[in-house]
């Protein structure tokens, strides 16, 4: 399916393994007709999950079904609820369609915020057909499979004072507190992590749980199992402008993470 201006809303390489790897926060485009109500601090698209399909370029390699977008989060965030319910109440948090950056910078010109009617359009052109996929790709891997593992993948700076003090951990793993996958999960994997050696940390369903995406189609009973990495972008690219890829740091993560999947991928496949 594509938007207002013909490009593809999403894409999906679909792969042989049991594995789905969402990107919802890839995308950076900005639809021109969206661009013209924003201020200039948006066409930067900051709060992107910057260069996630090449750390993650492991995947393909494994036979993993990757899905990303290709509008970004700024046009309407994929991994917030239709509503636009507060996945964490009580703590400040960026809705179904942001209205200021993470660093609380305004994204639209005065008098341009969007409308309840601007909304549903976004939720129509962007949202559900994004959602349609992962949930009709989903019900494919489980009936060829009978059991999948939807690796929801997300990276974040190191330091964001909005959300959390101090510095975050590097690896943050989300099970909606063990309802969204096999018990145990993301404890396993963030022992992954610590007994890995490198100077890297790690935590299971602190700050970061799992959001909508996570919540809604981690259902372990009927056999799929979902789990959100929050990585650190100091782990593998510059936190700044130009938002740069650093091969060193970035080879030294993607093994961990070729390893951190394909454990989830073993506990699924032994629940």
């Amino acid at each position: 399916m594509t938007a207002s201006n013909h490009l593809p809303v999403f894409s999906l390489r679909e792969g042989s393994l049991p594995l789905l790897i969402s990107i919802p926060h890839l995308g950076t485009r900005i639809p021109d007709d969206i661009a013209a109500t924003m201020t200039p601090v948006a066409q930067r698209t900051d709060d992107c999950d910057w260069h996630l399909d090449r750390l993650y370029g492991f995947a393909q390699r494994l036979g993993a079904s990757i899905l990303t977008p290709t509008y970004a989060r700024y046009v309407i965030d994929l991994n917030r609820p239709p509503d636009g319910a507060n996945l964490y109440p009580g703590q400040d948090t960026t809705g179904l369609l942001p209205v200021d950056t993470f660093d609380k910078e305004p994204l639209y010109q005065d008098g341009h915020l969007p409308g309840e009617a601007e909304v549903a359009r976004r939720r129509d052109a962007y949202w559900k057909p994004y959602h349609q996929a992962l949930t009709e790709h989903l019900a494919a891997l489980k009936a060829k499979h009978g059991k999948v593992l939807l690796w929801e993948a997300h990276s974040i700076r190191s330091h964001v004072p909005r959300f959390f003090e101090g510095r975050l951990p590097d690896f943050n793993f989300g099970t909606s507190n063990g309802a969204s996958a096999v018990a145990g999960l993301a404890e396993a994997l963030a022992g992954v992590v610590e007994q890995h050696g490198g100077p890297y940390t790690a935590i299971a369903n602190g700050r970061f749980k799992g959001g909508y995406i996570t919540r809604q189609y981690g259902q372990p009973a009927q056999g799929i199992h979902a789990v959100q990495l929050e990585l650190t972008q100091i782990t593998y690219m510059e936190e700044q402008m130009p938002y740069a890829y650093h091969e060193a740091a970035a080879a030294k993560v993607e093994p961990l993470l070729e390893k951190l999947v394909k454990t989830a991928m073993e506990r699924v496949a032994a629940a």
